[in-house]
């Protein structure tokens, strides 16, 4: 496990950025309503919390966050859950809405813009480094270790990165390295990714992480936004640009990945479609997860909603109330029904005779009497009718529901609506 960060570390003086207006559209309906870094994960936590909770653990006491798409749920629960950052201990925590302050018919017009249209607020705090990241990516990581590394090499950017099997980085921006690791090439999604020097089947993606010295991406920013043919963005312009003209590094996210005794992977998931998301979920109910959520010295900082304890009731034959290798959130009920291999969010209620098994259900959920639910993933406030069968008949689920290709059923309130006025 990583130490604790030091008082007086390089951190103090760094501003993390994030980046967290991204729509989410390969998670469908389940973004219909809030951007994907306000998605619900793990039981009780957003996706947000994680880059967040990386920089307050790192030693980042300033941080901003940017917003754009359906904000509003994301902008509540930073309210709610990221207030306790005080200035009286030159700390702070900005929400940074695109609100056409550079021109009134202007949004954010790219991560490059999104930041670039803050740089006032961001010289008033003074910071010496920036650390800029994506606000949709859940892993454990210490920034202080990639900002020593950059003070360290001198760099003009360093930028996180995944050793990934050459050919899965074809949907990533790749990082083609010498033997120092300093980036000679940056390749977006390339159909041929270049490999690791000494390690030629794997290759350097990029995790959306970048470092900088505060006043440098100033300059990047402003000649960035004089150029008309620029997209605005990180990985098609700003970084680029350094690797050509400057010296960008790669940081290998292995070097600073934190994982306690029981993670013997440097874990990081994208989530990014609803078999993912699925996925990532139901791995934090296995016996020893890829993902431990119950280490104390890396915690991962959320709102914590006040709600009464779990209950689980009823002892009768076929009508039991239990729940086994799953992730129960407080204020369930579990009346009379078996779960299994699910989580269960804050609120959710499942009554008698239900069975629930590989079932994401996000707060708020009342699932009705002799439901039988497998392999689905449940949006908040749905309520599931008595008898609903999903997860045994493909077919029958693809016309009722939105059914992945791995067979994961998302279900949402319209769905539900629609399937009872039939």
């Amino acid at each position: 496990m990583t130490a604790a960060p030091r008082a007086g570390t390089i951190a103090r003086t760094a501003m993390a950025y994030v980046l967290a207006g991204g729509r989410g559209s390969r998670l469908y309906e389940l973004t219909d309503r809030r951007a994907k870094p306000a998605v619900y994960f793990g039981g009780k936590t957003r996706i947000i919390d994680f880059a967040l909770s990386n920089a307050l653990n790192s030693g980042i006491r300033r941080i901003g966050v940017a917003t754009q798409y359906k904000a509003h749920s994301l902008i509540r629960h930073l309210q709610r859950g990221w207030n306790f950052l005080r200035p009286e201990r030159n700390e702070s925590f900005d929400i940074l809405p695109a609100s056409q302050r550079v021109s009134e018919t202007q949004w954010y017009d790219g991560t490059a813009d999104a930041v670039f249209q803050n740089i006032d607020i961001i010289e008033a705090y003074g910071p010496e480094y920036m650390v800029i990241l994506a606000g949709d990516h859940i892993y454990k990581m210490d920034y202080e270790l990639m900002l020593q590394q950059h003070v360290d090499q001198n760099a003009d950017v360093t930028i996180g990165c995944l050793e990934v099997p050459r050919m899965e980085a074809t949907g990533f921006g790749v990082m083609h390295v010498d033997e120092t690791d300093r980036i000679v090439t940056f390749l977006e999604k390339p159909a041929d990714p270049p490999g690791i020097p000494g390690n030629p089947e794997f290759a350097l993606a990029s995790m959306g992480i970048y470092v900088f010295k505060t006043e440098f991406l100033f300059e990047l920013l402003r000649r960035d936004a004089a150029d008309p043919t620029s997209s605005r963005d990180f990985g098609k312009d700003i970084i680029p640009y350094v690797v050509e003209q400057g010296k960008a590094v790669a940081h290998r996210f292995s070097t600073s990945c934190v994982r306690a005794a029981s993670e013997t992977e440097a874990y990081w998931r994208d989530a990014g479609t609803i078999d993912s998301y699925w996925e990532a979920n139901i791995d934090l109910t296995t016996v020893v997860p890829s993902l431990d959520l119950y280490e104390h010295t890396w915690p991962i900082w959320t709102y914590g909603e006040l709600t009464a304890s779990a209950k689980f009731v009823h002892n009768e034959d076929g009508r039991r109330g239990l729940a086994l290798n799953s992730l129960v959130s407080g204020g369930v009920i579990v009346s009379g029904a078996r779960v299994h291999k699910s989580l269960l969010f804050t609120g959710v209620k499942v009554h008698s005779y239900a069975y629930l098994d590989g079932a994401v259900v996000q707060p708020y959920v009342d699932i009705g009497r002799s439901a039988r639910l497998s392999n689905v993933v449940i949006d908040r406030g749905v309520v599931i009718p008595q008898g609903l069968v999903v997860g045994e008949d493909p077919v029958l689920d693809a016309k009722r529901f939105r059914r992945s290709d791995k067979g994961i059923c998302l279900i949402t309130q319209p769905m539900i609506d629609r399937l009872m006025a039939r």
